[in-house]
């Protein structure tokens, strides 16, 4: 939907561009001044509200391009809403995306970044711009000065975020690389979900572990078969990258989980503490991979982490925490086991020319020689690519204190089981 052409009334773009500076460049001890002043100046407008509307959109609307130029992508803005503000800016968040997408075609954006816009259901549902705020408010049931502290809130949030490490193209430019699944990918995908949906639905842990351990096997042939693939074509891949978020509580644990998804894939984790996502580097096929795989072992963690229950000392103080940190880590540990076994058991099958079908079965081909040479080259292209996105990278180290939450975790994970379901994880 295009912008709605109309007349604004004389400086109203700097009344909003005057507000939201004075909040943004207010330091910490004089933001509620700033925001208290800023919002009176906004709300006071009450004949000129819609000029209003449109131009607090209009400056949103550059803030929000300047985020995506410095390396920011749709889920990322929403993330540091949700982890700083509330729901309400979480509404409006997600309506501001949507304003600024107007500006680009749908053939101009990658997959990922579609993705992202329909997870957030990012749609621009007002008629035109004047209108935008009078239908928030009402939506929301806020009057003019609680909207417009929200949104000078919000803008602030957004105004201080520093340049991040880029994940795919910018908005507007052409992606760099077909915007949908590569062919042959969703056929793959739909038989590893009914793998693991089969996984979970079973009451026995052999089986599940069976399960899991084919529906691995299988992303690692899809790997190892793009691996070929790009070996033979004049222009090989490069790698891409994505981010998922990780939050607290046990953020380091969830951060050691995807490293071990991430890890039998063939993709490498960054972890960004401070902003709460990890960037995942790899090719196009793995990276796919690892979300599905990691989505479904938190959300099965995280079940499991709760019906193991809480813990006490002797003396009674909780030991709650330390438990489920402990339980976390190990079940991250013996994940990594498991999904390790099935890569090497794809691989070797492979080099030996025994090909793993979709449907489960296996054929008898020619070994091919360029197998490990390619699949080491796409290692090195990671690392490579790591490299330069990522020149200065520390270890992490986490601490496990509780051996019965140790126990615990690597039992859960031996009876794991995946599927492709997302969820929101709470502790």
């Amino acid at each position: 939907m295009g912008r709605h052409k109309g007349e604004r009334g004389p400086g109203m773009d700097g009344l909003v561009e005057r507000a939201a500076h004075q909040v943004i460049g207010a330091p910490a001890e004089g933001l509620d001044l700033a925001l208290d002043t800023g919002a009176s100046l906004l709300a006071a407008s009450a004949d000129r509200w819609p000029e209003v509307s449109r131009a607090v959109l209009a400056f949103a609307e550059r803030t929000v391009a300047r985020a995506w130029a410095g390396g920011w992508r749709p889920a990322d803005l929403a993330r540091v809403v949700r982890r700083g503000l509330g729901p309400v800016h979480q509404a409006l968040a997600v309506d501001l995306i949507a304003a600024e997408g107007r500006r680009h075609p749908a053939a101009t954006l990658d997959r990922r970044w579609q993705e992202q816009l329909r997870e957030l259901s990012a749609e621009v549902w007002w008629e035109g711009d004047e209108g935008y705020l009078p239908g928030f408010a009402h939506r929301h049931r806020l009057d003019r000065f609680a909207l417009a502290t929200t949104a000078l809130e919000l803008l602030r949030a957004w105004s201080h975020l520093p340049p991040i490490a880029p994940v795919g193209p910018v908005p507007g430019a052409a992606p760099q690389r077909p915007s949908g699944p590569v062919q042959g990918e969703p056929r793959m995908l739909s038989r590893i979900r009914a793998l693991l949906a089969k996984a979970e639905s079973t009451e026995y842990p052999e089986e599940a572990e069976a399960l899991t351990a084919k529906a691995q096997q299988l992303m690692a042939q899809h790997s190892i078969d793009e691996a070929l693939l790009a070996a033979a074509r004049p222009a090989a891949d490069a790698p891409a990258a994505l981010r998922i978020g990780v939050d607290n509580p046990y953020e380091g644990p969830k951060t050691m989980l995807l490293d071990a998804v991430a890890a039998a894939n063939r993709c490498r984790v960054v972890w960004a503490k401070e902003f709460g996502f990890c960037t995942i580097v790899g090719f196009d096929p793995d990276l796919d991979a690892v979300e599905l795989l990691y989505t479904s072992l938190l959300v099965q963690a995280t079940s499991a982490m709760h019906r193991a229950g809480s813990r006490q000392h002797l003396d009674g103080a909780s030991r709650t925490k330390s438990f489920r940190q402990s339980f976390l880590v190990a079940y991250a540990a013996r994940i990594r086991e498991r999904l390790a076994a099935a890569t090497e058991q794809a691989t070797s099958d492979a080099a030996a020319g025994r090909h793993l079908r979709e449907d489960g079965s296996s054929e008898q081909l020619v070994p091919d020689e360029r197998l490990l040479p390619a699949l080491a080259a796409r290692e090195e292209a990671v690392d490579g690519t790591v490299g330069r996105m990522f020149p200065k990278l520390t270890a992490q180290r986490v601490r496990v204190s509780d051996g019965e939450g140790w126990a615990a975790g690597r039992a859960a994970a031996d009876r794991a089981s995946l599927h492709g379901r997302a969820g929101a994880i709470r502790s």
